[in-house]
């Protein structure tokens, strides 16, 4: 009997507790907002220049790979024509081609990929930077990731605000 009071007062004590607690931090000293950090990120100017960059590597990278495969396939034609004791040394050429080409691919799709993840992460360091900085000009105390929210009211979306100052600078 002793523990189901004791139970009840501090379900009680914790529940007013998380009542009080929620609404001082509601209404002290400033203003809540949240952000589509994924909208942000891909209106963001900056990424559609990188993107457009990273692109253009991946193209010429392709055209690479292509340019070495056509060169295996015409080394490979000609095994067809040569006599058994030059086919061997073709045939280890062409080996040491496919190997080499295996590995030139694994490595630019992997100093690809690093670069890709290096400038995501300089990019949304910049949108962290430019939203602390709306943050204290405009005195909120909390701008939060619309991801970790299951609702948000619409009128306390920042995103348009936000990427306005993300754009201004854009080149036109």
């Amino acid at each position: 009997m002793l523990m189901k009071i004791l139970r009840l007062v501090v379900l009680f004590s914790v529940a007013v507790f998380l009542m009080t607690s929620n609404s001082y931090a509601q209404n002290k000293d400033g203003k809540m907002g949240y952000v589509d950090i994924s909208r942000l990120f891909d209106s963001y100017y900056k990424t559609k220049e990188y993107d457009e960059i990273l692109n253009g590597k991946h193209t010429a990278f392709q055209e690479e790979v292509k340019g070495k495969v056509e060169e295996i396939k015409e080394k490979e034609s000609k095994l067809v024509l040569l006599a058994d004791d030059k086919k061997a040394d073709l045939e280890t050429e062409i080996e040491t081609m496919r190997t080499s080409l295996l590995e030139f691919d694994r490595q630019k799709k992997t100093d690809l990929t690093k670069e890709r993840n290096e400038k995501i992460q300089e990019l949304l360091l910049e949108i962290e930077h430019i939203i602390s900085n709306y943050a204290e000009k405009e005195n909120y105390s909390v701008i939060l990731n619309d991801r970790v929210l299951i609702y948000g009211n619409p009128a306390l979306d920042l995103t348009a605000e936000i990427l306005k100052i993300l754009n201004e600078n854009e080149a036109k």
